[in-house]
């Protein structure tokens, strides 16, 4: 891999925008972009978010709707021909293969033995997108939520989601070789 930047912030921080103008002052060719949306229409609200992120992209940009099976990605011609990779978001990622995982699953009574079993199905999946983007030498940016600023989550889906979602930010941020906060909109490099 070129290089992996790691951009978090929290929710309406301004973290997309920043991604997608770092990815921009990158950019040298048309088609140099693949950008990876794991957002899925589960209601209006979301729909409309989708179609508002669709819009600000630039139109120069492969969009990949995917939030898991990242090796297909070696099969996609736009992949193979970019120069980086843009995926946005993690914390969606992580929520739609929860959600995913298990379809008929109290999370108010999942064990831990269960808890420990999706975290590795979802760093398996993280990894592997890290990993295929090394293999053929692309530069990654993945955007994330900072999920740990606010306070503990009062029901037990909140509090496992805020665990797993917190050790993969961790655990990207410790492979990154820049890790940008934003903040109102004002990026700051920590890493």
């Amino acid at each position: 891999m070129k290089k992996l930047i790691f951009v978090i912030g929290g929710a309406r921080s301004g973290k997309s925008s920043y991604a997608e103008r770092r990815i921009k002052e990158l950019q040298t060719n048309q088609n140099d972009v693949v950008y990876i949306a794991t957002a899925i229409p589960t209601d209006g609200d979301m729909g409309e978010r989708i179609k508002r992120h669709q819009e600000e992209r630039s139109s120069d940009w492969h969009t990949v709707e995917q939030f898991k099976q990242f090796n297909k990605l070696k099969m996609e011609e736009n992949f193979l021909q970019s120069k980086y990779v843009i995926l946005d978001c993690m914390t969606v990622m992580i929520t739609n293969l929860m959600f995913e995982r298990y379809t008929d699953i109290d999370f108010e009574t999942i064990n831990n033995e269960q808890i420990n079993e999706l975290e590795s199905f979802i760093e398996k999946e993280v990894n592997e997108l890290i990993d295929v983007c090394k293999e053929f030498e692309k530069s990654l940016l993945i955007v994330s939520n900072e999920v740990g600023y606010g306070l503990v989550p009062s029901y037990r889906l909140g509090r496992i989601f805020r665990d797993i979602a917190g050790r993969m930010n961790q655990k990207i941020a410790s492979r990154a070789e820049e890790v940008i906060l934003v903040t109102a909109g004002i990026p700051l490099r920590i890493k």
